[in-house]
C-alpha cells in the first residue's frame, strides 16, 4: 500500500501536537515572562528550545504538505485567544480544530467563488486574514499605548 502525501505529515504533526499539549502549563508560566516561570519550577532555557524545536517541526510538516497558508496560523489562534482565554490547555486544541475549520472554508470559497477557476486557497486566507491580522495588530497597539508601552 502506497502512502498519501499527507500521511507523511502524519506522524510528525501528531506528535508534535502531543508534546505541546504536555506542556501547556509550562506555556501559560511563560506567558507571565521567564523570571515567573523560572519562580513557578519551570526549566526555563529547556522548555524554551524543546517548544522552539517541536513548533519548528509542526510548521515545517505543515508547510510541506500544504503550502505557505500562514495567516491562519497567525489570525485563528489570536482570535480564539480573545473568544477562549489565555491558557494553553484549551487554546492548542481549540487552534488546531479552529484552523482546520477556518481552512476548509477558504478552500470552499476558493473552489466556488469562480466556478471554472479553482483560485488558491492561499490567496483566500489572505483576503480574509490581511484585515483581521491588522485589526489585532491595532487593538494590541492601542492596549500598549494604554499602559504607556506605545
Amino acid at each position: 500500500m502506497r502512502l498519501h502525501w499527507v500521511e507523511y505529515a502524519t506522524v510528525p504533526i501528531g506528535g508534535g501536537l502531543v508534546v505541546l499539549m504536555l506542556y501547556g502549563k509550562e506555556m501559560n508560566a511563560l506567558a507571565a515572562g521567564a523570571e515567573v516561570a523560572a519562580s513557578l519550577g519551570v526549566r526555563v532555557a529547556r522548555t524554551q528550545v524543546v517548544l522552539f524545536a517541536v513548533s519548528s517541526l509542526l510548521v515545517g510538516s505543515a508547510i510541506a504538505v500544504v503550502g505557505p497558508i500562514g495567516f491562519v496560523g497567525l489570525v485563528v489562534p489570536h482570535a480564539l485567544r480573545a473568544i477562549i482565554g489565555p491558557d494553553h490547555r484549551a487554546l492548542l486544541p481549540a487552534s488546531m480544530f479552529g484552523g482546520a475549520i477556518v481552512l476548509s472554508i477558504c478552500d470552499t470559497l476558493a473552489r466556488t467563488i469562480i466556478p471554472m477557476h479553482h483560485l488558491p486557497t492561499g490567496a483566500v486566507t489572505a483576503v480574509i486574514g490581511v484585515p483581521l491580522f491588522f485589526g489585532i495588530l491595532i487593538a494590541n497597539k492601542q492596549k500598549a499605548s494604554l499602559w504607556g508601552r506605545a
